[in-house]
């Protein structure tokens, strides 16, 4: 457990630094703060489209930090969920990860990837995980991080949103029920193992449930199944262009069936970091699923290209069973991957490119 605290402190102190030059809307700062805490030109950073893999601090802050403070000025951080845990996905893995989720904050005043300002309050949705380095000669920095963040959203927050209407509900995220995801103190690593446990339960039951549909050709799932490992009133809190749903009942209704009946030729990849602590587990995968689209998912036609999916999902256990969950997808990537540039769409509409 000591270990963990420690590479809290230290990914805390790289968002305490991190968030004084957002706060004063200074740049420098900022990256000053990457170089004080990762391991400066060999960090790798992951970040959703159009940003995707960069290399070193300066690329990372010069590419999506500086053109962020310059649209929206002095940025908050809001976080609900702060765990960390060892790499239950690689057993190699010898670091921390440490897992952020949240919102940021900021005044919407200048363009963002020429997504048109709205001079209001703009909430950033995010995901972040960082890796600290346990062993050699990078002990207590930051190796790694990837950055989840919800570009659909900020377009739906300007008036550009570029999807048919979602099935899910579409608001501001909330955290936790209970209020207690901001694990600053150590927890009782069996809390952290049970969890872990139950997600992985959760994760085979849905594998069978695929393997079960690959031979039968159904792809209804009985609600029994979910209720194995989920709350009859959990709350799934996806991405915008699917959006958020409550109760097993309209879960599989708005999120779990159009998924099942809209895609198909599903792969799945694995997960780059999959941990829990106390009553919270997350996992994101560098992509975790491919998949094609055969029609109706997100309101849109089929698809012969196979596509990646580059998903978070973060985890709220109440008892033996999972009562809520927080999903990113990034989805203007998968959707590129079609031939759907929904960015350079929405330039073209506003007149910022001309059409070829």
């Amino acid at each position: 457990m000591a270990d963990l605290q420690q590479a809290k402190r230290i990914v805390l102190d790289f968002h305490r630094d991190m968030d004084a030059g957002l706060a004063a809307a200074d740049g420098e700062a900022v990256a000053t703060a990457f170089k004080s805490h990762t391991i400066g030109s060999e960090y790798r950073w992951r970040g959703l489209h159009p940003f995707g893999e960069l290399t070193g601090t300066d690329d990372v802050v010069s590419s999506f930090y500086r053109p962020l403070i310059k649209a929206f000025g002095r940025i908050q951080r809001r976080p609900d969920v702060f765990l960390a845990g060892r790499n239950d996905a690689d057993p190699d893995d010898d670091g921390v990860w440490v897992c952020q989720m949240g919102h940021l904050l900021g005044l919407f005043d200048q363009p963002w990837l020429d997504i048109p300002p709205t001079r209001k309050m703009c909430f950033f949705r995010y995901a972040e995980f960082n890796r600290v380095a346990s062993a050699g000669g990078a002990d207590g920095s930051i190796t790694d991080s990837a950055l989840f963040f919800d570009v659909i959203s900020v377009m739906g927050q300007a008036g550009v949103y570029p999807l048919p209407p979602q099935t899910g509900s579409s608001h501001i995220h909330p955290g936790p029920a209970t209020h207690d995801g901001l694990l600053l103190d150590g927890r009782d690593p069996a809390e952290g193992a049970e969890t872990m446990a139950l997600v992985n339960r959760m994760i085979e039951d849905l594998s069978e449930a695929n393997r079960v549909a690959a031979e039968t050709g159904d792809n209804l799932v009985p609600a029994d199944v979910l209720r194995r490992s989920w709350h009859e009133d959990m709350i799934w809190s996806g991405p915008e262009g699917i959006g958020a749903t409550y109760t097993i009942e309209r879960y599989q209704q708005q999120h779990q069936y159009p998924f099942r009946f809209g895609l198909s030729g599903k792969t799945f990849n694995g997960h780059v970091a999959r941990f829990a602590e106390g009553d919270y587990a997350c996992f994101f995968g560098w992509p975790n699923l491919t998949n094609q689209a055969s029609g109706g998912f997100l309101g849109l036609p089929s698809s012969g290209a196979a596509a990646d999916m580059r998903v978070v999902d973060v985890y709220r256990r109440h008892g033996d069973k999972l009562a809520e969950n927080w999903v990113f997808i990034d989805l203007a990537h998968w959707l590129n991957m079609q031939g759907l540039d929904v960015l350079a769409r929405m330039r073209r509409q506003l007149g910022l490119e001309n059409f070829q």
